[in-house]
């Protein structure tokens, strides 16, 4: 997505992990590789293919909030290189998600196609 999975997953603390467990030099070699300014043709299929998904959205007192959103397949929409939409169906009506979007603007979608095991971890950012 807009900016690189590393730079925002690997902070400081989790670089000290890293190394103390033996994958930091991996992981650094993966910080080097070219980042993608928004999603490829081949997320973009993945995910125009897909009937659900995870969203966690974060409260006032940042705590994540994990949400699974689904429908029929074309329920997920693209609508451009860095922009994902969703048809948002009426569930229990607790409204959490969108409360905790009033505050924070920032998601991550986990979508996962399960019968192939593969997965696309996005994180969205205002």
């Amino acid at each position: 997505m807009a900016k690189n999975f590393a730079e925002i997953a690997f902070t400081d603390a989790v670089k000290e992990m890293q190394e103390k467990h033996g994958s930091r030099r991996a992981y650094e070699r993966m910080e080097k590789l070219n980042i993608v300014d928004g999603l490829s043709v081949n997320e973009i299929e993945f995910i125009r293919n897909q009937d659900s998904f995870f969203m966690a959205s974060f409260g006032a007192g940042d705590f994540p909030y994990i949400q699974h959103r689904g429908g029929q397949r074309g329920f997920l929409k693209v609508l451009d290189s860095k922009r994902i939409a969703f048809i948002d169906f009426t569930g229990n009506k607790q409204y959490i998600s969108v409360g905790n979007l009033v505050t924070n603007k920032n998601v991550a979608l986990i979508i996962v196609d399960y019968p192939n095991r593969a997965r696309l971890k996005n994180i969205c950012q205002s």
